[in-house]
């Protein structure tokens, strides 16, 4: 699917869907839990469909009616064929690789093309100083066959700078092991908030987990049942609060100013960047103001990199995005795909192994600025009208490569700009499904071609 996005006047209210992470972890938990879980307000995208779809394979009722998802846990079994398929949810295989370590046989978990282009080997490797056989497809991707039943506990260790959610996989299932658990870190922790939300998950069921974030130390202890509602979703809001910096306003609504979702990072970007923000109980209004540059590491928000990217595009002077690394493992290399589509609308981007940088579209004002530079200044800005003039009657293209957070950054962008044709949009689906339909109520003029 292709949509173009022509210059917008956009304004208004936009509703977020509620969290990805936060709904897969409940649903894990849930599906090891004996007895019935509710889980409030999930979140219904291509991602939580996966694992709901793949726990129901490993023997989970999982009832499905509007705004909850009943789940009867506790009933785990080896599932009538051994494949585990997980499409592109990094987050369901990783968890499931725990998970498949506590019903007794051979499992092998499957993923789609980019997910099986991206590295297992450190959970792997963990999972087997924890007394659980892995084998791994590739050197270091899946798929992964699991034999289950051998979880003996003990100590393990992991690389805390390659992707958090191996840390949580562990987490999930320590508390079954028969002897206590220790993990310990052997890199500085990255992706903090996601561990945070994982040990926050884990306390609504029960469990109890002892840490100084180096070292997580499980006993074995019993899951309960709950009622679990979840959170709005600061990443898929961010979208929008970006979109707000360019409009007469847009409120964001659905959000917990006491969200533990590292995005939330995104407030404090837009204030230094000089946009106006302002939190009304569980909204957030963001307006229009002149955007200046800004240095970020982004070690623990990694998810922002597109959003912050086009920000900074769009602002004056030269940004600079740090911690940068991991984003290069996602569902694309987003280092990658944010300068080629940055690139593809003239703009400067400079790329190393753990930074990013971007020279800014909007001229800096210079005090006393005449002559010359005051001539300068104008030729400038009517070479920008005139692509703006060419992009509207002959778009520039920008490849998602598939990717749900390329897709909507650029497609915030195309609102601003006008002229941008996201091809491969429908990738949005993975985890905001109405992100098309919420851009087109706030005022964005979209033509979708469904090819």
């Amino acid at each position: 699917m292709k949509v173009t996005i022509a210059k917008s006047e956009v304004k208004g209210k936009v509703v977020v869907p509620t969290s990805k992470s936060m709904t897969i972890r409940a649903l894990m938990c849930a599906a090891v839990t004996r007895g019935n879980t509710e889980i409030i307000n999930p979140l219904v995208s291509d991602d939580t469909s996966i694992a709901a779809e793949v726990l129901g394979k490993v023997g989970i009722s999982i009832q499905k009616d509007k705004d909850v998802w009943r789940v009867t846990g506790g009933t785990l079994k080896a599932p009538v064929t051994p494949d585990l398929y997980c499409g592109e949810s990094a987050t369901t295989l990783r968890f499931m690789m725990a998970i498949c370590s506590l019903i007794p046989g051979e499992h092998q978990l499957v993923g789609g093309p980019s997910l099986s282009k991206r590295p297992v080997r450190s959970l792997v490797e963990a999972l087997g100083k924890l007394g659980v056989k892995c084998d791994m497809a590739g050197k270091t991707t899946p798929p992964v066959t699991v034999t289950g039943g051998t979880l003996k506990g003990g100590p393990t260790e992991l690389p805390g700078n390659i992707s958090s959610q191996f840390i949580s996989a562990l987490l999930l299932i320590a508390p079954f092991a028969e002897k206590e658990v220790s993990i310990r870190l052997t890199t500085p922790l990255t992706s903090k908030p996601y561990i945070l939300m994982t040990l926050s998950c884990l306390r609504r069921f029960g469990i109890g987990v002892r840490t100084e974030m180096d070292k997580f130390i499980v006993r074995r202890q019993r899951y309960k049942a709950t009622r679990f509602k979840v959170d709005g979703d600061w990443s898929s809001a961010s979208y929008f609060l970006a979109l707000g910096a360019f409009s007469e306003g847009i409120t964001v609504d659905n959000l917990s100013t006491a969200s533990l979702q590292g995005d939330r990072a995104l407030l404090d970007f837009l204030r230094l960047m000089g946009a106006s923000v302002r939190l009304a109980g569980n909204s957030v209004i963001v307006s229009q103001a002149p955007l200046k540059a800004i240095h970020a590491d982004l070690s623990d928000c990694i998810d922002l990199l597109p959003t912050v990217a086009v920000l900074a595009a769009m602002a004056a002077g030269i940004s600079e995005f740090t911690g940068i690394e991991r984003a290069r493992i996602k569902e694309s290399n987003r280092v990658a795909a944010v300068k080629e589509g940055l690139s593809r609308l003239g703009i400067s981007v400079m790329e190393d192994r753990d930074r990013l940088t971007i020279v800014g579209m909007k001229k800096v004002a210079k005090p006393g600025m005449g002559g010359e530079e005051e001539e300068e200044e104008k030729v400038a800005e009517k070479e920008k009208a005139a692509a703006a003039a060419d992009r509207e009657k002959s778009p520039v293209v920008i490849d998602s490569h598939n990717d749900h957070r390329i897709a909507m950054a650029f497609g915030v962008l195309g609102a601003v700009l006008g002229g941008i044709t996201i091809d491969g949009a429908e990738c949005v689906n993975k985890t905001y499904p109405g992100f098309w339909d919420a851009l087109k109520s706030v005022g964005g003029k979209l033509k979708i071609d469904a090819q």
